[in-house]
């Protein structure tokens, strides 16, 4: 398994806890989607029940127990995530059963004869009473037991949680590294670094994004946002378009948009959504900031074209959009 190169900084030591059987007993690995957590639980994971691990400590992929982890039927791997409800759709929420369940399965012997790992992504969904299931787990670890938690965002992880929890540190890549790195994907050079730009240096999201069309959704957002400015267009209007298609990823755009238009204004250039006034500069930052939020509004049960409208009209006026981003 290869993992890709700023994951790579972070492996030696995990590699090392591996290989002299020092893994803490609880492993927290938190960053941003699209940085490879996911990828490094997945490396951790399948080195640790490997039984022939290659000299970096990673997995041999050859061996019994990485075919059975391949297969997705390792006996000492239980998995904890997000169950679909009776009407075939996912949960929101990591329950107290699930964690419960879990804990009854780790009480039970290994039946490899070495370490019983359990992966619980994503750990940062849990309600509360599985959080509080997961604590008495926590603290009171069984002998040869690792649990791994994958989490987009640990603040909304308990303190008593993270605090028994050691945590794997994931640093995002610097912008050369993160460019190599998409245009050895296949990424063309100006997709790789416009996708960056959009993603704000996560080479992750900016490989997704290059490939499933949201750099033209960044366009046409910005392109309405300066027709908003311009009074050209409505914010209903807008608001409407937006609901009905990817809302959550269109407040993103228009949340780095606001951010570089704010910059552009402060370094006397002209931004590419058509304010001209630097006056506006502290109006940007307050509304990419109040877009953020809204984001976080869309899981609630407010209607989304209302969440949207409100945010809309409070864009800034200005001039029309002559540039191209």
């Amino acid at each position: 398994m290869s993992l890709p190169p700023w994951l790579a900084a972070a492996w030696p030591e995990l590699g090392r806890a591996v290989a002299e059987q020092r893994l803490h007993h609880a492993l927290l690995l938190a960053a941003p989607e699209g940085l490879g957590k996911r990828e490094l639980a997945a490396a951790l994971v399948a080195a640790a029940l490997c039984t022939a691990r290659m000299p970096e400590a990673l997995a041999c992929g050859q061996c019994r127990a990485c075919t059975l982890l391949a297969a997705g039927s390792h006996p000492d791997l239980v998995r904890v995530g997000l169950e679909l409800r009776d009407d075939g759709k996912p949960r929101t929420e990591v329950t107290v059963d699930q964690l419960r369940a879990l804990s009854q399965r780790l009480a039970l012997s290994s039946q490899f004869g070495g370490l019983q790992l359990a992966l619980i992504d994503p750990a940062d969904r849990m309600n509360a009473s599985a959080a509080n299931a997961l604590l008495k787990t926590l603290e009171e670890p069984s002998r040869g037991t690792i649990m791994v938690l994958v989490a987009d965002d640990a603040s909304r992880l308990p303190a008593t949680i993270r605090s028994r929890c050691r945590r794997v540190e994931i640093a995002a890549p610097g912008p050369d590294e993160a460019l190599h790195w998409l245009l050895a994907q296949g990424v063309a050079n100006a997709a790789a670094r416009d996708a960056l730009a959009a993603s704000l240096g996560n080479p992750g999201r900016a490989l997704a994004w290059a490939r499933d069309g949201a750099l033209e959704l960044r366009q046409a957002c910005a392109g309405e946002l300066a027709a908003l400015g311009a009074g050209t267009r409505m914010a209903a209007e807008i608001a409407e378009r937006w609901a009905g298609d990817r809302p959550e990823l269109r407040l993103w755009m228009a949340a780095v948009l606001a951010r570089d238009e704010a910059r552009a204004l402060a370094a006397w250039q002209a931004g590419v959504l058509g304010l001209t006034d630097r006056d506006e500069i502290p109006k940007l930052a307050a509304w990419a900031d109040r877009a953020n939020r809204a984001r976080g509004l869309l899981a609630t049960t407010l209607r989304t074209e209302l969440v949207l409208l409100d945010l809309l009209r409070a864009w800034p006026r200005g001039g029309t959009a002559r540039r191209r981003i």
